[in-house]
């Protein structure tokens, strides 16, 4: 796949960065001194698993040779031995998820922010460049962090036992150290060969697995939809081909694990005699202690199992090469939207109303011209009806004027993005109280409840306010219909005052009557209202903007 083909070095490069951001932080400090916890702790353990081995030498020795003094001295030495490495083992463990946690967190708001910054979002989902950016950035990111610790921590225990046991190995018999350095090597080497498959298998399950979740999404957003046009049986074959395939890639999975697992478990096993068969002559030699064989045991497995860090953790190492390839690919798909798509369409926020000069939109699909040098001023508390000869012309101004990159030319003059209002036709609310979608997050006086309640009754949205309180957090975009969702958003409008306000086929949500009597209350609060609709009644707007099937235009006064 092309997202596995990612260069290390970029990959590598954008990691690195993240740990600089990262450390340098605001939460950098915390981190800072949480890493050297761990390093302090870890080597605390491997200090603690060095004196282990000793002392579970001079304890099998004792027992051999039938000494109970010194037995029972070094049972106590051993219980002390394994109360500071429980102790250390917790605490190593305690600090390491505080850390990952902390790495998550940070990470993750920031992609958040990346990601719902200069339309991102918007791009990244019209454009089809990116699967699936909300799964990596919910359980890519924590995978992430919380496996990368894992390893590079592995790594740094795997350096000190290594270190620890080498000499320990080297002077119990050279021979056991060069077969533990032959033997992992060698079982590294195999366990590559017969598991590369699993990087993409994995890579393909983690998106196989999301495209089965958002049909379960798209099931519980549309029920209504989906009962209504009876595509019951069209959704369950959907979901069924979605399990299908993550099954399907699932049992290559299986496949490959079980093959790498016949191999690591024989291999593991062998860990076990190896070191006796080498050791054991010197002892029926007499050359040795009977203790010294179990120590030998335990520091081969010990080193072994250092040396072995791609053995032991193949699976995890596959999943997290997945997991790093989709990150990349996601902080590359940002990158690359930011740039603006090929637009020459230039936006200045700086005015107080809404104007155009020499605006030109071509459509997407074919490039042919919806609007030619459109150069018109929208008077201040005018009502402004906007009629299209095509549908898209509508839609093309509406997310022009809101800044929604597009091909074509020309400025737009706008206030600044407090000062205007924009209304698409399906409105969408997040999850909130009843005052946060009500009363701007800058409002500079206090709104009493009262009041707020009195203008929803204005709007006929009694219910609202009694249901729901002022308070609670509700799933707005499931409680409300799609009218009770349009008239909540201009009510909205008239508690902040915009200057502009921008509707999109708001007679069809909340009918011509209502639609006429709120826009004469923006009006007379002095906010110039621009309807893109149909022609009807037009004797009560202020003016007219036709907009021709050839991309012509005319500004008129309505007859």
């Amino acid at each position: 796949m092309e997202e596995l083909r990612t260069p290390f070095k970029v990959t590598a490069g954008r990691f690195l960065r993240s740990v600089r951001i990262f450390m340098s932080s605001e939460v950098g400090g915390a981190a800072k001194l949480l890493t050297a916890s761990l390093v302090a702790l870890f080597l605390a353990i491997n200090g603690l698993n060095v004196l282990n081995s000793f002392v579970g030498r001079n304890f099998m020795t004792a027992i051999a040779d039938r000494q109970i003094a010194e037995f029972a001295r070094q049972a106590v030495f051993y219980l002390l031995v394994f109360a500071g490495s429980a102790i250390a083992s917790v605490y190593a463990r305690f600090t390491e998820e505080r850390l990952a946690l902390t790495w998550r967190d940070f990470l993750t708001r920031r992609a958040v922010n990346l990601y719902l910054t200069d339309g991102a979002f918007y791009r990244l989902g019209v454009s089809g460049a990116l699967s699936y950016p909300d799964q990596r950035i919910s359980e890519d990111i924590r995978a992430f962090t919380v496996t990368t610790l894992s390893f590079l921590l592995m790594i740094f225990s795997s350096g000190l036992t290594i270190l620890s046991f080498s000499g320990v190995l080297l002077s119990i018999n050279p021979v056991l150290f060069a077969v533990a350095f032959i033997y992992a090597a060698c079982g590294s080497l195999l366990t590559i060969w017969l598991g590369r498959p699993l990087i993409k298998l994995n890579y393909d399950q983690l998106d196989k697995e999301a495209s089965f979740r958002t049909g379960l999404i798209q099931a519980r957003e549309n029920a209504e939809r989906i009962i209504l046009t009876g595509s019951e049986p069209r959704m369950k074959s959907f979901l069924a081909s979605r399990i299908d395939d993550l099954v399907t890639n699932f049992r290559s999975i299986t496949s490959v694990n079980r093959n790498v697992g016949f191999f690591t478990t024989g291999y593991n096993w062998l860990i076990q005699i190896i070191p006796a068969l080498i050791v054991a002559p010197a002892f029926f030699r007499g050359d040795i202690e009977f203790g010294v064989i179990t120590q030998s045991a335990a520091a081969f497995a010990m080193l072994v199992g250092a040396f072995s860090l791609i053995i032991n953790q193949f699976n995890s190492i596959s999943n997290f090469a997945a997991v790093v390839a989709r990150l990349s690919m996601l902080l590359e798909a940002i990158e690359n939207s930011q740039q603006r798509v090929g637009s020459d369409i230039q936006i200045d926020d700086t005015s107080e109303g809404l104007s155009y000069e020499r605006l030109t939109i071509l459509s997407e699909w074919d490039g042919l011209p919806l609007l030619q040098e459109l150069t018109v001023a929208i008077p201040p508390r005018a009502r402004v009806l906007v009629t299209c000869a095509r549908e898209d012309q509508g839609s093309a101004l509406f997310r022009a004027t809101a800044g929604v990159a597009c091909p074509g030319s020309g400025r737009i003059f706008r206030p600044a993005a407090e000062r205007i209002r924009f209304l698409p036709q399906h409105s969408y609310f997040p999850t909130g109280t009843l005052r946060q979608l009500i009363v701007p997050s800058d409002a500079s006086t206090e709104i009493p409840d009262e009041q707020t309640s009195l203008l929803l009754a204005e709007f006929g949205l009694e219910r609202i306010s009694k249901a729901e309180g002022f308070q609670q957090e509700v799933e707005w975009h499931t409680s409300l219909t799609q009218r009770e969702q349009c008239l909540l958003m201009l009510a909205s409008v008239c508690v902040a005052k915009p200057d502009v306000i921008l509707l999109e086929r708001a007679e069809v949500m909340v009918g011509w009557d209502t639609l006429f009597r709120i826009m004469t209350r923006f009006a007379n609060d002095g906010i110039a209202c621009v309807h893109i609709g149909s022609a009807a009644n037009i004797s009560s707007y202020d003016a007219i903007l036709d907009l021709g099937d050839s991309g012509g235009w005319q500004w008129r006064k309505p007859t």
